[in-house]
């Protein structure tokens, strides 16, 4: 949502993050709320930027969550109200963090898993981890998969000198190597950092 709200006006945006700017006025060195008909167009303009951040928000919530912020007098409290909801206080979101930490720090390829689903488990750890405001640079991740990715290699290289002694052909397994390993290939040549 937030991107979404960066490119409808930045000044949106803006708005909901720190809250509304009240038209202020100064008289012998003290700041007061300025009395509504001393407002002047960059006035009105400001208040009206409240006003359409909220709106947006109203509009881009369902019924549950509109019963939730319909009460809310600034974007900034709606926002902060969802944001709780959705994502938690801070404890939450540093146990949330802490546990993707864990999942990333040990990530290896599971049994019977391709490459594809290997990454997409892993970009939904990095992309999940990014919301919560923790990332790790690409070449942190990039060596985790490519360690990732070894392991996967030195498995199947196993798997075919194994292969060679059996008497029988596994060509359904063999088969399934070489499908992976062309998904590896083509991760490979899509993500030239891995």
């Amino acid at each position: 949502m937030t991107i979404f709200l960066q490119s409808l006006d930045y000044q949106l945006w803006h708005i909901i993050v720190n809250g509304p700017r009240m038209p202020t006025r100064t008289i012998d060195g003290i700041v007061s709320p300025k009395p509504e008909n001393e407002y002047n167009d960059n006035d009105f303009r400001m208040l009206q930027f409240n006003s359409k951040a909220k709106h947006v928000l109203f509009c881009d919530v369902g019924p549950n969550e509109f019963n939730r912020i319909s009460s809310c007098d600034s974007a900034k409290q709606m926002w902060d109200l969802l944001e709780v909801t959705y994502e938690g206080t801070n404890q939450v979101k540093e146990s949330k963090i802490s546990m993707l930490v864990h999942e990333y720090e040990l990530f290896i390829m599971r049994d019977n898993e391709s490459i594809s689903d290997m990454f997409t488990r892993f970009t939904t750890i990095i992309n999940s981890l990014k919301n919560l405001g923790k990332s790790y640079p690409n070449q942190s991740t990039a060596m985790t998969i490519q360690s990732t990715a070894v392991t996967f290699q030195s498995t199947a290289v196993t798997f075919q000198s194994t292969a060679k002694r059996c008497t029988f052909q596994p060509v359904a397994l063999e088969i399934e190597f070489l499908a992976q390993t062309a998904d590896w290939n083509r991760a490979s040549a899509d993500c030239p950092g891995i």
